[in-house]
């Protein structure tokens, strides 16, 4: 069985689809060099070059979509195991096929992508929903979330544009990077130590802007207010709002609220 190893990129995962036509061997399965060694199988390692992915890209360009194109990127970000191999069985059937497969849901691959694709977007938009920011002394909103899969980088154009005045990061701590916007651009940025509570997902109340607390206590005692308990529905209440997102939601830590 030969197998790829490739940089968990999606250019490193293009790159090993030109490597693959361009050798004329065509992997059963594609791994990350952090994976484990498979025993009895041969091995190629490929280096990720943006020219030969860009020139996969194109050449996807001409026989799929715009938005399946993306549906490729979004399904890469799911993270789930196996999941390039998949991709690369979706693009080696687009490219060679005759007309475009991106509809053809009756392939096992094509159906498998779709349903990946709906569960990642679903996630990306709980993550919209959900953000909660702290304002810190340095006057960067912060906000931590822990999301499913790999969601931060389809939200950076929600981010920028909802909080274009201001200074914020949204902070991945399952995946330890983030993305930090200068009211210019937006980075990429990673902590080797956060002081954040692991249980609460709250910064260090001395880190925060002294207004912070206080905005968070009014805030409290607003929704404690108008809550009419008679009417809490705890099961709906999960339904729309995962019980993995409560701890960085700032009202849902007010003492039997729910």
């Amino acid at each position: 069985m030969l197998y790829f190893i490739y940089d968990n990129t999606f250019e490193g995962l293009l790159t090993c689809v030109f490597e693959a036509f361009n050798r004329r061997e065509f992997p059963q399965r594609i791994v990350r060099t952090d994976s484990a060694p498979l025993l009895f199988t041969e091995s190629f390692k490929v280096i990720t070059d943006e020219v030969k992915a860009e020139r996969v890209l194109n050449a996807l360009g001409k026989k799929i979509s715009p938005s399946a194109l993306r549906m490729l990127f979004v399904v890469f970000l799911s993270e789930q195991d196996g999941i390039e191999i998949v991709i690369f069985r979706y693009i080696q059937k687009a490219l060679t096929a005759s007309k475009s497969i991106e509809m053809n849901f009756a392939d096992a691959d094509v159906l498998a992508l779709s349903k990946i694709y709906k569960k990642v977007m679903r996630e990306e938009e709980h993550v919209r929903q959900f953000v909660r920011f702290q304002k810190t002394a340095d006057n960067i909103y912060f906000a931590v979330i822990e999301p499913v899969y790999n969601v931060l980088p389809l939200t950076a154009g929600f981010f920028k544009t909802r909080y274009a005045d201001q200074q914020w990061i949204v902070y991945d701590t399952k995946r330890k990077y983030g993305l930090f916007y200068d009211l210019n651009t937006v980075e990429t940025v990673s902590f080797d130590n956060l002081d954040i509570s692991p249980v609460s997902g709250d910064v260090n109340p001395q880190k925060l802007d002294e207004s912070e607390l206080h905005f968070q206590t009014l805030w409290k005692d607003y929704l404690k207010a108008i809550t009419i308990r008679e009417r809490l529905n705890p099961k709906l209440q999960r339904q729309f709002m995962p019980v993995r997102f409560w701890k960085h939601l700032t009202e849902l830590k007010i003492e039997n609220y729910t």
